[in-house]
């Protein structure tokens, strides 16, 4: 069984910071290889892509996160964070951990992140 734990999800007030964390129990290989990525959803909305990374430590954001958000991974831990900077009400939504590998999608349970005043 593929299981994703993700923490660090809050209540941050504008301007605020946050850091996600997920860990993946699946082979080193596999989390080597996968790509990790980190979606969201608002309520009534569609799972968008926030960020993810891939093979060789390559990077992609959401036009609407570049410069405040960071991907990162530790393979040793099998381990992806998100942090999160320069908070938004626009950020709120569950955020929810994923994993891609060999052309099937893994999900964490989600966590809640609400940027509000």
């Amino acid at each position: 069984q593929v299981q994703l734990v993700e923490s660090g999800g809050g209540l941050v007030q504008p301007g605020g910071s946050l850091r996600l964390s997920c860990t993946a129990s699946v082979s080193g290989g596999i989390f080597t290889i996968g790509t990790m990525g980190w979606y969201r959803q608002a309520p009534g909305k569609q799972r968008d892509l926030v960020a993810r990374i891939m093979r060789f430590g390559i990077t992609d954001y959401a036009d609407s996160v570049k410069g405040r958000f960071t991907v990162s991974r530790d393979n040793a831990k099998n381990t992806v964070y998100l942090q999160m900077n320069s908070l938004k009400p626009e950020d709120t939504a569950v955020y929810y951990c994923n994993l891609r590998y060999s052309g099937f999608d893994y999900w964490g349970q989600g966590t809640q992140v609400t940027v509000s005043s």
